[in-house]
């Protein structure tokens, strides 16, 4: 019976590991320069359209300086949701200069509402809510980020 009660814990304990991933797993660099201070981010990519569609879904947390990149396969008009998404999330649409078109800041968890684009883009950064404020981050900003793998 004992046996039995550790494997069903164990069963239920894994699907919940899956979904709390580490940031800093298949991360890269995000460095972003804002009002003449430049701000560095180590960030998770979502690099297949699985990842993507997952994003930060089920996290409860992120450290200041994390977050994940979206990099598109070419420059389009992004739409994101926060379906499943527990923490708010600023959302920054750059474009394939590494300029800002928009910031979404403290995007509402778990709203179904589409959050869009301005114009089309070849990324999208996610970070903690409130960043873009804390750190003065705007559309004059510039971006750039460095996969690591």
């Amino acid at each position: 019976m004992r046996a039995l009660l550790i494997a069903l814990a164990v069963s239920l304990a894994l699907p919940m590991a899956a979904c709390s991933r580490d940031v800093s797993e298949e991360a890269a660099v995000a460095t972003i320069a804002a009002a003449g201070t430049t701000h560095k981010f180590n960030v998770e990519v979502a690099r297949t359209e699985e990842e993507q569609d997952r994003g930060l879904m089920f996290r409860t947390s992120l450290p200041a300086d994390g977050g994940m990149i979206f990099p598109l396969k070419k420059p389009r008009i992004a739409t994101f949701w926060m379906k499943n998404t527990l923490i708010p999330l600023d959302m920054i649409f750059i474009r394939a200069d590494g300029s800002i078109d928009r910031i979404a800041e403290n995007t509402i968890p778990e709203s179904i509402e589409p959050v869009a684009s301005g114009g089309e883009v070849s990324a999208v950064l996610e970070l903690p809510g409130g960043t873009a404020a804390r750190l003065g981050i705007d559309e004059t900003s510039k971006i750039t980020w460095k996969d690591t793998k």
